[in-house]
């Protein structure tokens, strides 16, 4: 996937909340939990 400035900026317009279940998604495909997931954001915020 190539990164584009028109994709960054699409994501940096996007809410927070549309945001969650998609990584969510992503996560638990390659095997990882939504604990996980919650940790890794307190990390961040």
């Amino acid at each position: 996937m190539k990164v584009t400035a028109e994709k960054n900026e699409k994501v940096a317009n996007m809410i927070f909340a549309s945001i969650y279940p998609l990584y969510l998604n992503r996560l638990e495909k390659n095997g990882r939990t939504k604990e996980e997931l919650n940790q890794v954001i307190e990390w961040f915020t």
